[in-house]
């Protein structure tokens, strides 16, 4: 099973990157959006959707990030204006913020129908369109964003095995440990201020309050990817499944993959508006 992991990922890792950095624009957003349409097929499927509606869900999903990217109205020319991301990774981190904690507290139950539908267009396309603007305003803010939730995730792991004691949700991700998420946050404090030296506008090291927000925002988003991971955790949960697909060998599916950038990608999207301008 290592082995497998180990493989996919030499195999993806170098194609994310390529991708990321050598398509334009649009082709990016083309291509992510493939991947989120396989996403929903996944999103479809635990939340119980039947066949028929399942595709008709992906289509609509893929429909909608389609008509984003190419119709005029729009506006998508290296990246939306500001209101469309504004509103789409807005109601999104609203979600994430305002919904999901109670949603993991009394641990509800997704259904099959309209409501399910709206949460996962909500997720899915926030994400998403936080995403293709983020690689349009540069790939080294994708990387970035990246690598927020890789450390975080890497840096809980390791400290969680260590000194783990104290169950962060048992009846949803037994193995995840407050020990283990608070060496992850700690990860990224160190992480952003080094990134700090590095970044234009408000949040560059020459600004003393900026570099300090920037550092507490990017923990704070850290903090919410973790709730992207207990999401999805409870909904397999309540499916009975392990993984939410099968399409990466040793990895599961394509939500087992993303599912702490669902919650971290739309305000990190929020945030380069005001930090990075």
């Amino acid at each position: 099973m290592l082995s497998t992991r180990i493989a996919t990922a030499l195999v993806l890792i170098p194609l994310v990157l390529a991708a990321l950095f050598l398509l334009p624009p649009l082709g990016w957003g083309v291509l992510s959006a493939v991947v989120i349409a396989i996403a929903a097929s996944e999103w479809a499927s635990l939340v119980g959707f039947r066949r028929p509606a399942r595709l008709l869900f992906v289509a609509a999903t893929l429909g909608a990030a389609l008509a984003l990217l190419l119709l005029p109205s729009f506006q998508f020319a290296d990246g939306w204006p500001d209101a469309t991301v504004l509103i789409a990774c807005g109601a999104a981190t609203a979600f994430w913020l305002l919904i999901v904690p109670f949603w993991l507290r009394y641990r509800w139950r997704a259904y099959a129908g309209l409501t399910s539908a709206l949460v996962g267009w909500l997720v899915l396309i926030g994400a998403w369109v936080a995403i293709v603007q983020l690689q349009a305003e540069s790939p080294w803010r994708v990387l970035a964003a990246m690598a927020i939730v890789w450390i975080a995730d890497t840096a809980a792991y390791f400290v969680g095995r260590k000194f783990g004691r104290r169950k962060l949700a048992p009846l949803i991700s037994p193995g995840k440990s407050w020990e283990g998420v608070i060496g992850g946050l700690a990860a990224v404090a160190v992480y952003a201020a080094g990134l700090a030296l590095f970044m234009p506008g408000p949040a560059r090291s020459g600004t003393v309050a900026g570099a300090v927000a920037w550092v507490a925002f990017a923990v704070a988003v850290a903090a919410l990817s973790v709730t992207g991971d207990l999401f999805e955790s409870l909904l397999k949960r309540h499916a009975g499944v392990k993984d939410s697909g099968h399409l990466l060998p040793g990895h599961g599916g394509v939500l087992d993959r993303i599912d702490a950038l669902l919650a971290a990608t739309p305000p990190l999207a929020l945030g380069a508006l005001v930090l990075l301008r």
